[in-house]
């Protein structure tokens, strides 16, 4: 099972509502595109890498596009915890 927080969700919001802004086709389709890939983390937990700056093996990054998905894994699933853009610094 796959739990979005909720700075996940508004994440996933402002990047559908910036693309939208040119294409609501395209910020259809790149949401869509994060949300398939973060529900296929739930048959491959460890598919991304971990977090250097976090340093915590159950926190992990898998890109989608220009962005990090930022996850933990739990025993009972994934939860996503932010989406990053790649051009932006990512402090923990």
């Amino acid at each position: 099972m796959v739990i979005w927080s909720n700075p996940a969700k508004q994440d996933l919001k402002r990047i559908h509502d910036f693309i939208a802004q040119d294409s609501q086709y395209y910020a259809k389709q790149v949401v869509s595109t994060i949300v398939a890939k973060a529900d296929s983390l739930v048959d491959f937990p460890k598919m991304g890498r971990e977090v250097p700056e976090i340093g915590d093996p159950d926190i992990r990054e898998f890109p989608v596009y220009s962005y990090s998905l930022i996850y933990k894994c739990h025993s009972s699933g994934i939860e996503v915890l932010t989406i990053v853009h790649s051009k932006r610094n990512y402090s923990p």
